[in-house]
């Protein structure tokens, strides 16, 4: 019974040093951090028509970044101002030289519905798109930043 009960007491001990990895920089769920929503205001668009014609969606309501052996997979959540927008896409903004080097930014793109429809409810009109980036293509990003119209969502590690 006294081994027993030493043997338990010696895992719990154990296993309650693993909660400490949770917070550590080596759990790949901490690569990087919570998002940050702030207003786009003060922010000098790049070029007033986007390349594919696809207007930017009305606020980026969520951001995240799943690790990968081979890089991460970016999700953004976005709400658009009516319901039935499709083809969504998370596209990389040009580098400029006001761009911090360690930025990768991207704006949240989506087609509009071909017919009026109706306003709905917010969780009735949220939309999402990921994208893949490669090991090669993080090295040297720090933060990403997801841009709608009224607002953006950072990300950083």
């Amino acid at each position: 019974m006294t081994k027993t009960m030493l043997a338990g007491l010696t895992a719990a001990m154990l296993l309650s040093g693993c909660a400490t990895v949770r917070e550590s920089r080596l759990n790949p769920f901490n690569w990087f951090g919570g998002p940050e929503s702030t207003a786009t205001e003060g922010l000098t668009p790049v070029s007033l028509t986007p390349v594919d014609g696809r207007p930017k969606v009305q606020a980026v309501t969520g951001l995240s970044a799943d690790r990968m052996p081979d890089g991460a997979i970016i999700t953004a959540l976005g709400t658009p101002t009516s319901q039935g927008w499709w083809e969504t896409d998370l596209l990389p903004l040009p580098r400029t030289a006001d761009m911090p080097a360690d930025t990768l930014v991207l704006e949240f793109r989506a087609w509009p519905p071909i017919t009026t429809t109706r306003v709905g409810s917010q969780p009735s009109r949220e939309v999402s798109a990921a994208t893949f980036l490669s090991n090669q293509d993080l090295a040297g990003i720090r933060r990403i930043v997801v841009q709608g119209v009224e607002n953006q969502v950072t990300i950083s590690r």
